[in-house]
């Protein structure tokens, strides 16, 4: 079991590596694989909304679905607007989450996360900045640094789960 894990993390160490070594080949295919798993989903809540219970969550459902299969047909359809899309909600991401993180530092005065959760959420609201600051430039690459750097520490946490886990 050690070794799946292990072999796990070099794979997805290697992706990261090769998504870094070509940003715009990685960010479009971050777009594709969000326009796919938008559409995807959307396609499966619709038959999930005739199993909701009364109309009136059969009708919300169906919403969100068709709002989610026009998503994804939108993003597939114009991967360059996609990418400017994605870019952007990464953005307002960064910016709102980091914004959250800060405040929620200062409830937190006194404990040993002060410093941590302050300092995570003044880098959220850096890289936010960074990005609308360099906004037509950072279009380009930003998904797929994003995901390089996902599949990196995902790898790495994996061999980290491989010394942990018992064998069996």
């Amino acid at each position: 079991m050690k070794i799946l894990w292990i072999i796990i993390g070099i794979i997805s160490i290697i992706a990261g590596i090769l998504a870094l070594a070509n940003p715009i080949a990685a960010t479009l295919a971050a777009e594709q694989i969000a326009g796919w798993g938008f559409l995807i989903v959307g396609v499966l809540e619709i038959f999930l909304a005739f199993r909701a219970e009364g109309w009136g969550a059969r009708i919300w459902a169906i919403l969100a679905a068709i709002a989610f299969v026009l998503l994804g047909i939108a993003l597939l359809g114009n991967p360059l607007e996609g990418i400017v899309t994605l870019t952007v909600l990464a953005g307002i991401l960064f910016m709102s989450t980091g914004i959250f993180r800060v405040i929620m530092a200062f409830q937190l005065r006194g404990t040993g996360a002060f410093w941590l959760v302050l300092l995570s959420g003044l880098l959220a609201i850096v890289l936010a900045v960074m990005i609308f600051a360099n906004f037509p430039a950072s279009v380009v690459t930003l998904l797929g640094v994003l995901l390089a750097i996902e599949l990196i520490s995902n790898g790495v946490s994996m061999i980290a789960l491989a010394s942990v886990v018992p064998d069996r």
